[in-house]
């Protein structure tokens, strides 16, 4: 049967919709639509259409006490499809597949999870204190955040990550849950530090994982795998903070030889491009005076050394401080900078031009037909100037981001 026409439509929800979250600190948030929080996605758990079937005004509640991470799932609607009216088809079976992801022992009785709150003043993060900084939001009083290094050996924090995990299948895309039998695994937990009638407490703000690759003949090579700051907690800093966190920790680190990232999505690249021109603005070969004379090789082994930044990333910071430092009203000063990035951009089509010169050489014209799907000079061009073009507007993100924190 097409579930996706007549009257099964209205049996069809959004799944993004129907969900929703809380980081629960007092039984009155239950009734606070603000401390109501939405998923960005639910295509990894709920399918690629992120559509739930059978339901009428359906509600799909995830709630967590916001420290020790107990877990609440109620599934409320106001009708279920009846099955004899769809060709036998069932409703979706909500609770068997958040079953499958969320860690077993997860309450369905709601008296039961408000009681569980009783024991919040008793949870301490697990680990080690690693940084505590305070940061504040539209001008309300700063917030008290620590951050603490975990690993696998700690068993009560194994459990705890179990629970914690579950915020990635709605907030990173690709996400997988990790293997804690491997013991290369760290773990960096950020939480809010508050009081609440006279007791501190914690609140769960967000966390990164990152895992230690061996590299010859005795380093590290730590990559950064999962970054998560919860959306409560998102545009206070807080995301910067724990990846300088990050940072600091392994920069100390002899046996390090740089920190790299695990397929960034595009905000986060974003946070890594402003953490790293933050960093690098203070390197001697990264003053302004000495960006016009290209990306060197000096400025490659700094960045390395100094702050365990891999060429790759060194050379798109550099890019990003050398606009920063570009008068694009001087002609002649934008089009320089222009020139230096489309270099680079080309550095590929020169080495595939040189592809087929030596294919024209032992290939006879039918075999050479095969690279016909090889871009033309033109459509090079065109393509050149738009990799360009959005290339500075990602740029002037970070650039515009460094001049509010100046300021």
């Amino acid at each position: 049967m097409d579930i996706a026409g007549g009257e099964a439509q209205a049996f069809l929800v959004n799944s993004n919709d129907a969900l929703e979250f809380k980081l629960v600190r007092h039984p009155k948030d239950l009734k606070d639509d603000e401390t109501t929080f939405k998923p960005e996605m639910s295509h990894q758990v709920f399918g690629d259409n992120e559509t739930i079937f059978g339901y009428r005004d359906l509600r799909v509640k995830l709630y967590y006490t916001a420290g020790k991470l107990v877990t609440y799932m109620n599934v409320d609607y106001k009708e279920k499809a009846d099955p004899e009216k769809f060709e036998g088809v069932e409703a979706d079976d909500i609770p068997r597949i958040l079953a499958d992801k969320l860690q077993p022992g997860f309450l369905t009785n709601l008296d039961t999870f408000v009681t569980s709150l009783n024991k919040e003043s008793k949870f301490k993060p697990y680990g080690e204190l690693i940084n505590l900084f305070k940061t504040s939001k539209d001008g309300i009083e700063p917030s008290t955040y620590e951050i603490y290094l975990c690993d696998t050996s700690d068993s009560e924090f194994v459990k705890y990550h179990e629970r914690l995990q579950t915020f990635i299948l709605w907030y990173i895309d690709g996400s997988s849950f990790i293997d804690t039998d491997d013991s290369n695994w760290r773990f960096f937990v950020c939480y809010e530090k508050y009081k609440l009638d006279g007791k501190t407490m914690y609140a769960i703000a967000g966390y990164a994982t990152v895992y230690q690759y061996y590299a010859y003949p005795k380093n590290i090579r730590p990559r950064i795998s999962q970054f998560l700051v919860l959306p409560p907690f998102q545009r206070q800093g807080i995301g910067a903070n724990l990846l300088r966190t990050i940072y600091n920790n392994f920069r100390g680190q002899d046996e390090v030889l740089d920190i790299t990232v695990e397929d960034p999505s595009q905000d986060f690249q974003y946070l890594r491009d402003y953490v790293d021109c933050e960093n690098m603005m203070k390197l001697d070969s990264y003053q302004a005076h000495k960006l016009k004379d290209g990306f060197s090789e000096e400025m490659a082994r700094e960045a390395r050394s100094k702050l365990k930044i891999n060429k790759r990333q060194a050379r798109r910071v550099y890019e990003i401080l050398r606009l920063k430092a570009t008068n694009r009203k001087d002609k002649e000063d934008y089009k320089q900078y222009r020139l230096n990035i489309k270099r680079r951009l080309n550095t590929p089509f020169q080495r595939e031009k040189k592809t087929i010169l030596r294919l024209k050489c032992v290939l006879d014209e039918d075999e050479l037909k095969a690279t016909e799907h090889l871009k033309s000079q033109e459509q090079r061009l065109e393509n050149l100037d738009r990799q360009y073009k959005e290339l500075e507007e990602d740029y002037q993100h970070v650039i515009e981001r460094l001049a509010a924190s100046l300021s």
